[in-house]
């Protein structure tokens, strides 16, 4: 195949592909700009009836009437009143809330839904009641819309506008699109033909006189320059390699045998690294093998840094372990580690040590990352969102679930490599290492999963919901610190009985008992078996009743905790 026709191969399908791309990504672009307004268009509206709704329920909790029916009735029709107003004039759009068996709750216009198919379709959307971008067909209409569940009414709210009239601007761009890349190809096609003739024609003639020189072997003949460009240096450059093979004929092939050789013992070198390198990671962090490798001098010394500390702790692994073959006991958690050992990982953390069953990591340390707090809480998370696989195996082989326990804390702690000559572990110790282990142990008296500290909440609540648990003092130390929890993604649900709950903290705190309780209950009502508002309900009843008397002094609600 000759080189003219190779470039063409070659080169017409980049710029074509290049010129493809380029107006695909325009198209695309575009049909997702107009598209991102118009969801965010629909979307603007889901929030504001949203918020509409809320604002009428709070009306509603705040003067003790969302018990009566006939006060939640005004409330829902208030809410239709009020989407009917955002509808545009086209007549297109359309806003309707499902109840939780799959009816028609509320409508801004009136639907009568027969179609057996549409029925069952209406019954599964209501059956999963989230926040997210929804397509429907509904009375034979195919129609594109925001939902959000209004958890009060029951309701999953529906904003929509028909598929025809979301989608009509996006078509006539991708069109047009379609039309601008396919005349910039045709361009393309020309030009490159062009100018392949252009390069290739000098080269050929290059070809032949190289093509001489290797069936004679006639080192002396030389390449003639035609051009005073890229092609006429290559033939400059060609000459002079001739010229230099001439004169070092005779020491070729002993440089050609010193260079293999030296290639050679480099490639052992990095090959018995490479080895003592990986052995030495399956007990050290690599990271720390990077640091003592490049800076071995500074391998035994100590110094204080700022890290996020991970304790996690499996629940009544005494009383499991009891009950089984120490092999059983031994291969359950190993698996066990298998699992939680990578995620720590994946998330810049270092695993220092196991302390029976529980696992103690950092994060910071010897590299410093971009937020370690955030990582060490993702990491929590993504090990309690792992361990439901890990138990659906141990029940399968009929072996007990395990239920585990996270805390994490963030501060000044020193590491390094401790130790003696014989043994050393890089570690790290200090105040924090035992505040963190002390918040994991908080995870069963609050019947929580996981608790962070609160220099960790400061710096991922922008990143992460997070939900106040308590303030926490140990015994010995003149202030609290307040403790958290947090969830990767709560639903709707989950963060406005978080509103609630926060609602009841505030007043609890200033002694307002009774308030506090109409917000716990509220929070009792979304998120039943809740932990924290059943033990904030619990304090507010002792105190109302005289059963415990209420603490005095400023910080009275603080929970006294003894130091380890």
């Amino acid at each position: 195949m000759r080189l003219r026709l190779k470039i063409i191969l070659v080169v017409l399908p980049i710029i074509v592909a290049a010129v493809l791309i380029a107006g695909l990504t325009s198209a695309f672009s575009a049909r997702q700009g107009i598209t991102r307004l118009a969801v965010e268009a629909l979307g603007f509206k889901a929030q504001e009836l949203e918020k509409y709704a809320e604002n009428q329920w709070d009306l509603l909790v705040a003067n003790n009437l969302a018990e009566s029916d006939e006060y939640i009735s005004v409330t829902q029709r208030a809410v239709e009143s009020y989407a009917s107003s955002l509808l545009r004039p086209n007549g297109t759009e359309l806003i309707f809330a499902l109840d939780q068996d799959g009816t028609v709750a509320m409508s801004t216009a009136d639907i009568e839904i027969t179609d057996p198919s549409e029925l069952q379709a209406l019954q599964i959307l209501a059956s999963q009641p989230r926040n997210e971008w929804r397509e429907i067909t509904l009375l034979g209409v195919e129609r594109v819309g925001q939902t959000f569940s209004f958890a009060p009414f029951g309701w999953l709210v529906m904003v929509t506008d028909t598929t025809e009239s979301f989608y009509a601007e996006v078509e006539s761009i991708r069109v047009q699109t379609y039309v601008i890349v396919a005349i910039a190809a045709v361009f393309a096609v020309f030009f490159i033909a062009i100018f392949s003739n252009i390069l290739t024609t000098p080269l050929a003639r290059m070809v032949d006189i190289i093509q001489e020189i290797t069936e004679e072997n006639d080192l002396a003949k030389r390449v003639e320059v035609e051009y005073k460009d890229e092609i006429g240096a290559m033939a400059k450059k060609f000459n002079g390699m001739l010229s230099q093979l001439q004169s070092a004929d005779a020491n070729l092939k002993s440089a050609y045998d010193k260079v293999k050789e030296q290639a050679y013992r480099a490639e052992i070198s990095q090959f018995k690294e490479f080895r003592t390198r990986k052995m030495f990671e399956r007990y050290v962090p690599a990271e720390v093998v990077e640091t003592i490798t490049s800076s071995p001098e500074s391998a035994l010394v100590g110094d204080n840094r700022i890290l996020a500390i991970l304790f996690s702790d499996i629940r009544s692994f005494t009383t499991i372990s009891e009950g089984l073959e120490p092999e059983i006991v031994v291969e359950s958690l190993n698996r066990y580690f298998s699992v939680m050992v990578p995620i720590i990982k994946s998330h810049n953390g270092i695993v220092d040590k196991y302390i029976g069953d529980a696992i103690m990591a950092f994060f910071g340390a010897p590299v410093k990352h971009e937020n370690d707090s955030l990582d060490a809480v993702q990491a929590g998370l993504e090990m309690l969102g792992a361990l439901p696989e890990f138990n659906a195996r141990q029940k399968s082989e009929g072996l007990p679930e395990f239920r585990i326990g996270v805390g994490v804390e963030y501060g000044v702690v020193t590491v390094g490599n401790i130790g003696c000559e014989d043994k050393m572990d890089y570690t790290i110790i200090g105040d924090k290492v035992n505040s963190g282990s002390r918040l994991e142990g908080l995870n069963k008296k609050y019947g929580q999963q996981l608790l962070i500290s609160q220099s960790v909440f400061s710096r991922v609540k922008g990143e992460l919901a997070c939900r106040l648990v308590d303030n926490v003092q140990v015994k010995g130390r003149g202030r609290s610190e307040e403790v958290y929890t947090t969830s990767a993604t709560p639903n709707p649900t989950e963060r406005k009985a978080w509103q609630f709950y926060h609602a009841g903290i505030k007043r609890y705190r200033k002694r307002e008992f009774e308030e506090a309780k109409k917000y716990f209950t509220a929070t009792a009502r979304l998120l039943p078996g809740d932990a924290l508002s059943t033990l904030y309900l619990r304090h507010c009843n002792d105190y109302l009743s005289g059963k415990v008397p209420i603490p005095t002094g400023e910080n009275w609600f603080a929970t006294k905790m003894d130091s380890k």
